[in-house]
Parts: structure tokens; sequence; C-alpha cells
């Protein structure tokens, strides 16, 4: 009986691989076309991407966002296998971006001002290192841009007085789309009980401190 289980249990797990490396190439077409058209890519991790995600869609000039899972050990991780924290992947999201319309100094901005980067390895109730705050670079500039951009919080004392900064930089690696149901979660989901408790208030904060920046 137990055979029987685990190899039903195999069955799934080849089935939901193959569904994530279906959706990852799709994906991956799809940014490969909007990076034809002098778009560039930002990609940041700040907690659970359900949340960061929703922020950057709503800002103008974003083309699109993908919530994924980078900086780890394994290749095409799954969301179960990242969620015990063991393949060293953070939830991340994936932004292309039209600079004629919103710099990466922007988007530094509103990554900023919409997580907590001074909780190591946490956002609120969100325990674990895939829930870090890094960001993934992928060009000297954007790596420059947020070295000083992290100094000039630190000078202002953005976050408390004395409060470090644990966001992380690294050069960004391969980014791997997350399953098709993480996508535009927020968007398809706002009366979950997450969804109206932790990211609306974010979304509220979004429309209040930077309405000039959204999109219509």
């Amino acid at each position: 009986m137990n055979k029987i289980i685990l190899f039903l249990l195999s069955l799934c797990n080849i089935s939901c691989m193959s569904s994530a490396q279906e959706s990852s190439t799709i994906n991956k077409e799809k940014t490969k076309k909007l990076m034809q058209n002098g778009n560039e890519i930002a990609t940041f991790a700040g907690g659970c991407f359900w949340c960061t995600e929703a922020v950057f869609l709503n800002i103008k000039g974003v083309q699109s966002v993908t919530s994924g899972y980078i900086g780890g050990k394994s290749e095409n991780p799954t969301y179960k296998e990242i969620c015990t924290g063991q393949t060293g992947h953070a939830e991340a999201i994936q932004i292309v971006f039209n600079p004629s319309k919103v710099t990466f100094g922007e988007l530094l901005e509103l990554f900023f001002a919409t997580h907590d980067p001074t909780t190591l390895n946490r956002q609120g109730a969100d325990v674990g290192t895939q829930y870090r705050s890094e960001v993934f670079y992928h060009n000297e500039q954007q790596k420059k841009l947020t070295e000083e951009y992290i100094q000039l919080l630190l000078q202002e004392n953005t976050f408390g007085f004395g409060k470090q900064i644990v966001t992380a930089i690294s050069a960004a690696v391969t980014f791997y789309p997350a399953e098709d149901y993480h996508q535009n979660y927020y968007n398809q989901n706002k009366e979950q009980g997450y969804c109206s408790y932790v990211i609306t208030p974010k979304i509220e904060k979004l429309q209040s401190q930077f309405k000039s920046k959204l999109k219509n």
C-alpha cells in the first residue's frame, strides 16, 4: 500500500515539475519579447511575492511583473520545495520596465517603501530565508544605485534611529518563474484572508503616498 502511495506521489511531483517548467519557458519567451523594445529588468525580493507583485503591477512604465524564485541551489524549484527554506531561493519578482517612463531609482524607492528592510529573513508573520530582503542587480549601474540609496536611507534614519538595513545586494542569477497560480495572485484573490489583511494595506499606502506613479 505504501509503495502505491509513494508511486502516485512521485507521478504528481513529476507532473508538477513539468507544469512549472512549461510555465517557466512561456514566461521567459514573454520577457524576451518585451526586452526587444528597449525595456530593462529589475529583480527584487522583499517577502511574499504576492505582496511585491501587487505593488509593482500598479506602477507606470512597468510592462510586466513575474513572481518566481532566485538565489538558490537547485534548478526549477517548486513552491513546495522553496517553502522548506532548504533550497536557498528567495521569493522574488522580475520586473520588466520602460526606463523612459520609470527609472530603476524610482523602483528602488517603491521597493524600500513597501516592505521592511530591517528584519532579517522576515516580513511580518512570514519567516524564513525565502522571505529575505534582497536586490539582484543586472548591471553595475543598478548595483551602484542600490548601494547609494541604502546609504541615503541610513543617513536619514528612514526606518528609525540606529536601525540597520539588512537588504542584501547580489548579482542576478537564474530566475525561475513560479507556478501559474502565483501570478497576479492578489488581483485574483482579493477576498482571501492574507490578501485582505496583509496586501490591501500595502496597496492603500501606495495609493496614498505614490499616487503620481500609478497607472490610471
